[in-house]
């Protein structure tokens, strides 16, 4: 959740630099954006039991939802990859699997024995049982940043920031399309010959 913010910056500034502008993305307006909001608060819904499972399962059917519903937009089609890649890593491995290669290399050690101690139904160390690893948090981004990230989320942040670009585009771009009517003075117009 960390790159969430810089990604968001990143995509602004290089929408700018596109000659997009803030103001257009006013009208993005991403359909059934409430079901987005919805997916995220599952994900972080303190409940005890087998319910974060549970709930972490039914975020990803509701993002899933959400990202088929737009995934006509520029930027969605990597949303809804990055959510069915977690999604069915999460749910294969009841939860997502962790690499230890990759807390070292990110530089977060001393959350690895949290991780052995109290795994979460969203993060658990990956193990010899563990499916699909490939598509779990196996790829380390170092210090400063500090962060794992799987393939999943590489594609959801990708989207998202296509999203904003072409969000901030959108006007500009619609305007340079169309064309120029051009205008025939009064009395000039095609004359019988």
């Amino acid at each position: 959740m960390k790159l969430v913010l810089p990604i968001f910056v990143l995509a602004a500034i290089v929408g700018r630099l596109s000659g997009g502008r803030f103001s257009n993305l006013d009208r993005l307006r991403p359909a059934w954006m409430p079901l987005a909001l919805i997916g995220f608060a599952l994900q972080v819904a303190p409940v005890p039991g087998t319910w974060p499972l549970v709930l972490l399962l039914a975020s990803f059917v509701v993002l899933f939802i959400f990202a088929v519903r737009n995934v006509r937009l520029p930027g969605f089609p990597l949303v809804l990859l990055g959510v069915v890649l977690n999604g069915l890593v999460i749910g294969v491995n009841h939860g997502m699997p962790v690499s230890e290669r990759a807390i070292v290399a990110s530089g977060q050690e001393d959350a690895l024995a949290g991780l052995v101690a109290a795994p979460t139904a969203k993060h658990h160390l990956a193990g010899d049982d563990d499916e699909l690893l490939f598509l779990g948090d196996v790829i380390a981004i170092p210090q400063p940043v500090g962060q794992i990230v799987s393939v999943g989320d590489v594609f959801t942040y990708a989207g998202a920031a296509w999203v904003i670009v072409a969000g901030m585009r959108r006007r500009s771009a619609i305007v340079a399309r169309v064309p120029v009517p051009l205008r025939v003075p009064e009395g000039e117009g095609a004359r019988a010959s």
